[in-house]
């Protein structure tokens, strides 16, 4: 005897929730007698098992003639259904499509008595038990995540987003683009090309030997970098905000009978955005940087977007709208260019939104903290008391959003393309003012210098004796003159007669005035007063510390020694004792100097470091209007040679008229195009734009520049440093980079600067990029209206020429059958015609605005090709919120699991 339960499967609700199916159960009896007919049989399930009672769903033949038995304070419900016949049943039932296990009874119910539990196997052969662990819908109520979108048809969005899609059409060969690409091959078949070769006849069909070869070097999807037009498709992302729900547990509390916590809630946030940035035809590559600070799935998006370094910019209502680039197409229908836009929208879209909304559920971190007392006034504080005689356990769960977003096609716009080269070049940049102030020395003793070193004079009194020359006979006598006395320098003198000799020199050594000097003459100045002296010569010896006096008159009055005294002049030493001392002082006081003004130094490069990096840029919808002024201004230089038109003033406004200039937005390619020598244009192009020279001057230059030497900063600061290169051998040479300089406080350098890009320091990233540019696409929407005039204007020879227009047009799947068997130009103006007619029905710039009129409108399935000016895509968003919810749970203290 034995009875077998088997899981045969569980199906959709036709029409119901999805987040619930139809279990079904077979139960075979083997002998057929173990399971009776006319008889209840039911599985006994655990009573917190969400399961619906089969009477609410009285269209679903699965569930006829089944019954749901719920008794006060059961552990079990009781589901199943009279037997027909025996031997075997099936036994269907509502419940979560989650699966998990759960015990199970099987059960004859009787009225007025217990209920008799049937043993059974799980699996055929398998052993016979009261209780089986069998597959199972999950136990516990259901997790409600909000009302499905259905119900919140009519909610008006609380905000949107406009952005775009470019598509440049690839068949025309422009002139202006064409001749760029001549010029920069090199190639000699294409040396013939000039601005006649787009016009005429052999233009049209390419039997120009220069256009053909330059046609030949392009196929044809890639020759969309060569066309002159191309579609702009706008989209609009509504933003619906849902139900609010409890999302999964920040954290735990416990409290004891009668206990009272105080919690401290703080928040912090991390924010990081990973995105791929690319330039559709030269560059593919990949940056990081910090994003987010919103909270708002809006907010975000709009945000990316603003740093969004792959979208072309350009002004609607006031507004920047970012413009996607996506590959160039070669057919010309606009249901199949709005197929490929919409897809590339909503993987775009879809794909952002996503993104910021992981960011966004990782946004917030929540620490709770139990505290006895606090100071903090401006933190959030919670107070949870027991008031019970149970232990009470909380859950702190978030409260999530759900966000519901949408999207619009809201029509498509014919755009001319145009290459600007360095178009960042005669922006201006901020220079930021930093006064550095002068070093602090009062805490350092300058020496005080000794006296100069300089020549002195000083005077000298000796005694000149009278004495007898040495080998002659007589000695002086008294009153005795002596007058014979040559040469000057002779060492006797001798009287009158020549009969006495008497010593004619005397050597005195008079003290130096101070330590060092040298004697460098004497004269002879005053003779002691009746006494006679006259000196012949004076000669200093060569020690520099005497000199002799040779006589050449003198009485020898009394015989005694005659006064004499000297004016000695002194030369100064080269130094001594009290200068070297100085010197040693000096060097010392010196070093410190030099010392605190390297601290200073360098305390102001930080400083001025810290004050580049915390510079707050400028509002980038400014940034953006300068960009596009200067692109506008550009393109007027570029065109002005061509004579399209004699009066600047009246060719903007014959721009303006047929295209939108406010709207123009522009894309910018990598800095490595860019080339590093400037060569002078070719013979025949039109000239550059002039440059600022260093003799230029603006509208308001300062004062004098002089008050600002070195005490401005640019941009952020490099310094070419060494490093070593080794070479296969293991030698090492010098390698020398040009870097960028950070200190530990200052923010992470901009984009760029490991490339040596000039930075400005209150711009973005798109700023940045747009300075250092080799060059930038400029795409000008074509008015409203204006499509065929415009068309008209570009096949004048000299803007864009008719090089191609008159070859066929290859003819694509889900093109309209008109364009069947016709000329390239002949399907352009078509397309002009037909988006001519598009955007000036009122109709539809009606259609464009019915979501903020009739609100959310649910889209079944999701996604679909976009129709012009249709909601075509549809997704919802879960958000965390900054705010925590503390929910009541209970525990089974045997199995640990959440009742």
């Amino acid at each position: 005897m034995a009875i077998t339960i088997t899981l045969t499967g569980k199906t959709p609700i036709p029409g119901g929730d999805p987040g619930y199916r139809i279990w079904s159960y077979k139960i075979d009896a083997s002998p057929p007698g173990e399971i009776p007919s006319n008889q209840r049989i039911a599985l006994g399930l655990p009573r917190d098992m969400d399961i619906k009672n089969p009477d609410a769903f009285p269209n679903i033949p699965a569930l006829a003639n089944m019954f749901l038995l719920r008794e006060d304070n059961a552990s079990r419900q009781y589901v199943g259904r009279v037997t027909s016949q025996a031997g075997s049943l099936t036994i269907s039932f509502v419940a979560p499509a989650a699966e998990s296990t759960a015990e199970t009874l099987l059960v004859r119910l009787v009225s007025g008595q217990s209920p008799v539990s049937l043993p059974f196997a799980a699996v055929p052969g398998g052993p016979q038990a009261p209780v089986q662990m069998v597959k199972a819908p999950v136990h516990g109520p259901r997790v409600f995540q909000g009302r499905p979108p259905a119900e919140f048809a009519g909610m008006l969005p609380y905000a949107s987003e406009l952005f775009g899609i470019y598509q440049p059409l690839a068949g025309w060969y422009g002139l202006q683009t064409s001749m760029r690409a001549a010029r920069a091959a090199g190639d000699g078949a294409l040396a013939d090309l000039a601005r006649d070769s787009f016009s005429g006849a052999a233009a049209r069909t390419l039997d120009d030997a220069a256009l053909a070869a330059l046609a030949a070097r392009f196929e044809a999807v890639t020759s969309g970098i060569l066309s002159p037009v191309g579609l702009v498709h706008l989209f609009r992302q509504y933003f619906f905000e849902f139900d609010t729900f409890l999302g999964s547990p920040a954290g735990h509390l416990w409290l004891s009978p009668g206990g009272t916590v105080e919690l401290v809630e703080t928040t912090t946030r991390r924010t990081l955005v990973e995105k791929t940035v690319e330039q559709f035809e030269e560059t593919s590559r990949k940056v990081e940087e910090s994003l987010t600070e919103q909270d708002d799935l809006a907010n975000a998006v709009k945000e990316e977007n603003a740093n969004d370094t792959k979208l072309g910019v350009s002004a609607s209502g006031g507004a920047n709208v970012g413009i996607y680039h996506a590959e160039a197409s070669a057919s010309f229908g606009l249901q199949s260019t709005v197929k490929q836009s919409s897809e590339e929208t909503h993987k775009h879209s879809r794909t952002q939104s996503a993104k910021v909304a992981s960011e966004i559920k990782r946004n917030f971190k929540t620490t709770f903290k139990t505290v006895t007392e606090t100071t903090d006034l401006s933190s959030r504080r919670y107070v949870v008391q027991n008031t019970t005689d149970k232990l009470v356990n909380y859950e702190l769960r978030r409260k999530m959003r759900k966000v519901g977003v949408q999207l619009q096609n809201i029509g498509a716009r014919l755009c001319w393309q145009v290459y600007i080269p360095v178009p960042g070049r005669t922006l201006g940049l901020g220079d930021l003012v930093h006064i550095v102030q002068a070093p602090d020395l009062s805490s350092l003793r300058k020496p005080e210098a000794p006296p100069p070193l300089e020549a002195k004079t000083t005077e000298f009194t000796g005694g000149f004796p009278v004495r007898k020359k040495p080998d002659t006979e007589n000695p002086p006598e008294v009153n005795m003159e002596f007058v014979h006395h040559f040469p000057a320098d002779a060492e006797g003198i001798t009287n009158h007669d020549n009969g006495i000799h008497a010593v004619a020199r005397m050597d005195f050594t008079p003290p130096p005035p101070e330590q060092g000097y040298k004697l460098k003459g004497a004269r002879l100045v005053a003779v002691a007063p009746g006494r006679s002296f006259v000196a012949d010569l004076i000669r200093p010896a060569a020690d520099g510390a005497s000199f002799a006096v040779f006589a050449k008159f003198f009485n020898s009055g009394d015989l005694s020694p005659i006064g004499l005294t000297f004016e000695v002049q002194w030369e100064p030493p080269q130094t001594n004792d009290a200068h070297e001392r100085y010197k040693a002082e000096l060097r010392v006081y010196q070093d410190e100097v030099a010392e605190l003004q390297r601290t200073a130094y360098a305390a102001a490069f930080r400083d001025r470091l810290a004050l580049v990096a915390s510079m707050r840029p400028r509002p980038s919808q400014d940034l953006r209007d300068e960009e596009r002024q200067t692109i506008y201004g550009s393109l007027i230089q570029k065109l002005k040679p061509f004579e399209l038109f004699t009066d600047p003033y009246l060719g903007s406004e014959l721009l303006r008229q047929i295209f939108d200039v406010d709207e123009m937005l522009y894309f910018v390619a990598p800095d490595y195009w860019r080339p590093r020598n400037v060569t002078p244009p070719p013979p025949g192009s039109p000239p550059p734009v002039p440059l600022p020279t260093k003799d230029s001057l603006g509208k308001f230059p300062a004062p004098d520049p002089g008050i600002l030497k070195d005490r401005t900063v640019v941009s952020w600061y490099s310094h070419t440093d060494k490093t070593n290169a080794i070479d296969p051998q293991g030698q090492a040479s010098d390698e020398w980079r040009v870097d960028y300089l950070i200190t530990e406080e200052t923010q992470p350098a901009p984009l760029g600067s490991s490339l040596g890009w000039l930075i400005q320091i209150d711009g973005d990233v798109r700023r940045n990029e747009f300075l250092n540019a080799a060059w930038a696409k400029a795409v000008l929407p074509v008015r409203p209206g204006r499509e065929t005039a415009a068309l008209e204007w570009l096949r004048n020879a000299d803007v864009e020429g008719e090089a191609a227009l008159g070859l066929d047009y290859q003819f694509h799947e889900g093109d309209p059958e008109e364009y069947r068997g016709k000329k390239v130009g002949e399907v352009l103006d078509l397309l002009a015609a037909q988006l001519q007619r598009s955007n000036t029905l009122i109709a539809n710039t009606l259609s464009t605005e019915e979501v903020f009129e009739n609100g959310f409108d649910p889209l079944d399935g999701g996604f679909r090709p976009a129709d012009p000016y249709a909601v075509f895509d549809q997704w919802i968003e879960v958000l965390p919120t900054d705010q925590v919810v503390a929910v009541e749970v209970q525990y089974d203290p045997k199995t640990g699991q959440q009742l």
